[in-house]
């Protein structure tokens, strides 16, 4: 079976959209996947460009039919999102290599599925994670953001070993990033054009 899946997970703000967005720049087979989610369109977004928006009736009745296979639900939200198996499907069949930003819960369903390979992208330090996270999100109260970095140690600590690959992502350091990813890829077999 050739590899058409990649997981690409990290720390909100540990660069993995960055990530994304080059692989996608560089390679013209190359595609997001589009996720489900309960909440509401934003100005700007598309439906199935940015998410598939859906009502919670819609998602219950995706998740009783199976094509949503795996979810998770932000309670400070109060959100769904989900992993939808047709966008999956019609990415797969177009022949593209579809790049999917899920938990680890989402990353071995892909990889039990599709032999996704699944790479973390770690920050180069807790210290300069922390900078990071401040200079993003300056609105954020002490409690928000020890809240943040709470999941971040523990997505670092608990979550990553069990990924197949954990790439440190440095400040000012993407383009070296990328080219970690494009030669985890290569080895494992993708065809990158």
């Amino acid at each position: 079976m050739s590899k058409q899946v990649v997981v690409i997970a990290g720390p909100s703000g540990s660069g993995k959209n960055a990530v994304i967005g080059e692989m996608l720049k560089r390679y013209s087979n190359c595609a997001r996947l589009v996720t489900a989610t309960t909440r509401a369109m934003r100005a700007g977004e598309a439906d199935g460009v940015d998410y598939y928006f859906f009502s919670q009736e819609r998602f219950d009745e995706e998740l009783a039919n199976g094509t949503i296979p795996e979810h998770r639900f932000v309670s400070a939200l109060n959100t769904y999102y989900g992993t939808y198996l047709p966008a999956l499907e019609k990415g797969l069949a177009a022949g593209k290599i579809i790049f999917a930003q899920v938990d680890i819960v989402g990353a071995k369903l892909l990889k039990e599925r599709y032999n996704a390979v699944t790479i973390f992208i770690m920050p180069e330090s807790i210290e300069q994670f922390k900078a990071r996270l401040h200079a993003r999100n300056p609105e954020w109260t002490q409690v928000e953001f020890s809240a943040r970095m709470r999941i971040t140690e523990d997505e670092i600590r608990l979550h990553s070993p069990q990924y197949d690959y954990r790439v440190v992502n440095a400040d000012g350091k993407l383009e070296a990033t990328v080219e970690d990813v494009v030669a985890i890829l290569e080895k494992e077999g993708y065809t990158l054009k």
